[in-house]
């Protein structure tokens, strides 16, 4: 995978969580993944098409979604994930892809994404076909999101 492919989604990604949640993320270090979660897992997974296609991930524990559906909701606490919150963390991720894909489209890189799909579940496993899923840890003062990566040259 190339990296230049990565770069937009994560800067996207800290970008919009920052202007969303007051968050700052600090990337880890990236490592392959199989994306399988054997803890309560929340992961909002979406399409991309284009010139390149694959999938984008964001998974995190229950707990850090509560968190982050909180502060998109302007503090109102989340005592549980109901449709509200997995909305309101569906949404973030649209935003987070929609900022990506202005940053492909300024390097002529045109692409589109698919509605976000989210899952809550314990012990799940994705499979993303034949291509290679980079996960990139995004860590933060209450714990850490992790972006899964796969997308190819279409």
């Amino acid at each position: 995978m190339n990296a230049e492919h990565l770069n937009p989604i994560i800067a996207a990604s800290k970008f919009v969580i920052n202007q969303t949640c007051g968050i700052e993320l600090k990337p880890g270090k990236p490592y392959v993944t199989q994306s399988e979660y054997t803890d309560d897992v929340f992961v909002v997974l979406l399409g991309i098409t284009g010139q390149l296609h694959g999938q984008v991930i964001l998974a995190m524990s229950k707990e850090i979604a509560k968190i982050l559906a909180s502060k998109m909701m302007m503090g109102m606490p989340v005592p549980e994930l109901n449709d509200m919150a997995k909305s309101a963390l569906g949404e973030l991720m649209n935003m987070m892809m929609g900022n990506a894909m202005t940053i492909f489209a300024e390097k002529n890189i045109l692409l589109d994404i698919t509605p976000p799909t989210i899952f809550v579940s314990k012990d799940l496993s994705l499979n993303v076909g034949d291509s290679r899923m980079i996960a990139i840890p995004l860590e933060f003062d209450a714990g850490i999101l992790e972006l899964n990566i796969a997308i190819k040259e279409g």
